[in-house]
């Protein structure tokens, strides 16, 4: 169980020379997501050798160009490599027509399954999952329904403590499913084996949370509380918090007081404005409040264990 984290964009607004709008690339319990597509996301995806064929569900926070313009041609690409796979994209309503006209107009070699899963809820659902992952939404407030994602993995079936298992000759491998399920063992005599004695503590599930633009918003914090690695837009440093306000985004220090409140273990911050050179500021002073704030830079990867 792990979490790998690629930064492939983490700068808001128009794409620079040296400067990618968002997108992430996400492996988690053995499972591969985009999550948004910026302008070059494709680009970028080559360059830190991110499999493009891994990835069978992408998921878009808004429909602000910065976050999605990069979706049409990625989806072109893929029809021109000979994809066959479905392909699940989650996103605002109105991503499914926008994105089927932009593929129609520029007669796309996109002709592979997509299966749109059109958002609207304001409230948090789940919109995922499988065996080994769920991913629920994170509502958030900007200049237009927006949304950031909570992926959690499944805790895996309790592992045999056969050191202790093989103390009892009574037990034998018909009885391993049932204590994998957390059943007690009865031996014949009466005595009751607790479940704890015949098993090792589970590794802890571990989670990831996405918050894309949004203005600070204390009400998120039940939902990622004690994630494991949060990204938290910061288009700006404190001295600009009016002009975030207007916006509707947030400070550095802002997304460093959200990850202390929900006592996240690493808080990772990004979505720069273009008006900062020095990006260095937004950690010195994220830190100021959560120790363990990092920066979003493209190709750096943060990995949880």
């Amino acid at each position: 169980m792990s979490i790998s984290l690629t930064i492939l964009g983490c700068h808001s607004a128009t794409p620079r020379a040296n400067a990618f709008p968002t997108a992430q690339y996400l492996e988690i319990n053995n499972r591969h997501f985009l999550i948004d597509c910026g302008e070059g996301t494709q680009r970028q995806m080559r360059k830190y050798k991110v499999g493009f064929t891994k990835i069978n569900h992408i998921f878009i926070s808004h429909l602000h160009g910065d976050h999605f313009y990069g979706l049409v041609g990625l989806l072109s690409t893929y029809g021109i490599l000979g994809r066959e796979k479905e392909l699940h994209i989650y996103g605002p309503k109105g991503i499914k027509k926008v994105t089927l006209l932009q593929l129609k107009i520029s007669e796309s070699h996109a002709k592979y399954p997509m299966i749109f899963h059109e958002l609207s809820s304001k409230e948090s659902e789940l919109i995922f999952e499988d065996d080994k992952i769920s991913v629920h939404t994170i509502p958030l407030k900007h200049r237009v329904y927006t949304n950031g994602y909570l992926f959690t993995e499944k805790e895996k079936p309790l592992k045999l403590h056969m050191d202790n298992i093989s103390n009892y000759n009574e037990i034998d491998r018909a009885d391993y499913n049932n204590i994998k399920a957390g059943k007690d063992v009865v031996l014949s005599t009466g005595e009751i084996i607790p479940n704890a004695e015949l098993t090792l503590p589970p590794k802890k599930a571990l989670s990831f949370a996405f918050c894309s633009d949004t203005v600070y918003k204390p009400d998120i914090i039940p939902i990622i509380k004690n994630a494991d690695l949060l990204y938290h837009e910061a288009t700006f440093l404190a001295e600009k918090q009016e002009l975030a306000k207007k916006t509707k985004h947030s400070t550095s220090k802002e997304a460093a007081q959200i990850a202390k409140d929900a006592t996240v273990g690493q808080l990772v911050v990004g979505h720069y404005s273009g008006r900062y050179k020095d990006i260095s500021l937004f950690k010195e002073e994220a830190q100021e409040i959560f120790k363990n704030s990092e920066l979003a830079v493209p190709g750096k990867v943060f990995n949880i264990q």
